[in-house]
């Protein structure tokens, strides 16, 4: 490790690579309950050129390579599971090019979705990226790579990897490669019409690659939003609620939410649709067209829109929104898992049923609730259970609560979304035996020495 280790600090320099306790320690867990583990040493390359030296290193040496973006993936994706390098990508958050015309950015893998948002408004306040419910340190490459949402997924693209316009990867080998339409000409406007390669790369949780550049769409940003919020006490409504208001077309973002507190909430959902504007009179509208579409259910007294007082509409507002990562405080620990899957529109009661079950049986707090992905075609239903870091009971609960989660999500049709070893696995179980084969495959063509995080996805 040693002779390694100066080879690191050659390519990158001493100030950028660390093997202290502390660092090790630090870079050894996430903020969810996967358990540490400790990487052998830490570094952070500036370049594409420092990358590609190091895998090409690795690969030699067999030694294991963690790709890590902000580190808030909660579910131990980056922890080392292996031990090995852990390659910190945050020195590398240049916002490379920005096609007005075009609409679209050219980023490095290290760049938060804060960075962008923040570049945006100030350059080119016509335009804005579609932002993820996360802390503004968490990166674009991260977000992308594991299939991540955000404020625009309804109304624009989809998941955020649907979004990737070109991809720039080093392989495990150290050879470079570009995806997309920067691979042919300059531009990087476009994956179609070539062969989709980008798929190689996303959703593997770092185990094939590394994405060291990221094309990502660019959206129109209107002059001014708003909120309208939709009460239900029945949980069976909710798949039709949301069928309607995305069905006018007017919202740009659809999410539901179940939480015990504020006390109005209790026993009831909350479904907010965002809807931005360029004009009075288009807002006007358009919130017009949505309360139309959900006439029959407010004339029935069956359910009804309720107004929101001015300091919850602007938490509703935010991009990102900070109410769900504050949830870590509830309790005293300051810790919280937050489970994530993605499950057909039509299956969101029985999840809502499920997150409040677990919570009944195993006598936590929760907070549950859904983004909606283009319209309606499904949505990213989150579970999220908060734990003390500092109480083991706290955290076997929390535990708990997390498997029974990803096994509710799995009998109702779903797939854990971001999924921890133990959920892989679950997934890998029910998998069609030809696609665990292709797997297996791709992987072995990529990566050879089977250096790329390893222990996630092992078929």
């Amino acid at each position: 490790m040693s002779d390694i280790y100066s080879e690191i600090e050659r390519i990158v320099g001493g100030n950028n690579v660390s093997r202290s306790s502390e660092e090790k320690y630090l870079y050894s867990r996430d903020q969810g309950l996967q358990r540490p583990h400790d990487p052998d040493c830490v570094v952070l390359p500036g370049t594409v050129q420092d990358v590609q030296e190091i895998l090409r290193l690795a690969n030699r040496e067999k030694m294991p390579v963690v790709p890590m973006g902000g580190g808030l993936v909660l579910s131990g994706l980056s922890i080392p599971q292996r031990g090995g390098i852990v390659m910190d990508m945050k020195r590398m958050n240049r916002v490379l090019e920005v096609n007005e015309a075009c609409r679209y950015a050219v980023v490095e893998a290290g760049t938060g979705t804060g960075m962008l948002k923040a570049y945006l408004e100030r350059h080119h306040p016509k335009l804005k990226s579609s932002m993820p419910d996360a802390p503004p340190i968490a990166t674009i490459a991260g977000n992308v790579a594991i299939h991540g949402s955000g404020h625009l997924s309804q109304s624009e693209g989809g998941f955020h990897s649907e979004m990737v316009t070109g991809l720039e990867v080093v392989l495990p080998t150290g050879e470079l490669v570009r995806l997309g339409s920067c691979s042919t000409v300059p531009g990087w406007f476009s994956r179609a019409p070539l062969p989709d390669l980008a798929g190689l790369f996303l959703g593997w949780n770092g185990t094939t690659g590394i994405i060291t550049k990221v094309g990502i769409k660019l959206y129109p940003k209107p002059a001014m939003s708003d909120v309208v919020a939709f009460m239900t006490e029945d949980l069976d409504t909710l798949p039709d609620v949301i069928g309607r208001i995305t069905g006018t077309e007017m919202a740009e973002d659809v999410a539901m939410m179940i939480a015990p507190k504020p006390d109005m909430f209790r026993g009831f959902q909350l479904t907010a649709a965002t809807v931005t504007a360029n004009s009075k009179d288009e807002m006007k509208m358009r919130i017009a067209v949505i309360r139309e579409s959900l006439r029959e259910y407010y004339e029935r007294k069956e359910a009804g829109f309720a107004p929101i007082p001015p300091a919850m509409k602007e938490k509703l507002s935010e991009q990102p929104q900070k109410t769900l990562t504050g949830f870590a405080d509830v309790l005293k620990g300051g810790g919280f898992e937050y489970v994530g899957g993605i499950i057909p529109t039509d299956k969101i009661p029985g999840a809502a049923r499920s997150g409040l079950e677990i919570a009944e049986r195993m006598g936590i707090t929760y907070s549950l609730g859904a983004r909606v992905i283009g319209r309606a075609h499904c949505v990213m239903f989150f579970f999220a259970y908060p734990f003390n870091r500092a109480d083991e009971r706290s955290m076997e609960q929390a535990g708990s609560a997390l498997e029974q989660a990803n096994m509710a999500i799995l009998s109702l049709g779903g797939i854990p979304w971001k999924a921890e070893v133990p959920a892989q696995e679950l997934i890998l179980e029910r998998m069609d035996p030809a696609t665990k084969d292709l797997m297996v495959k791709i992987k072995n063509t990529l990566d050879p020495n089977g250096i790329m995080n390893p222990g996630n996805w092992e078929v």
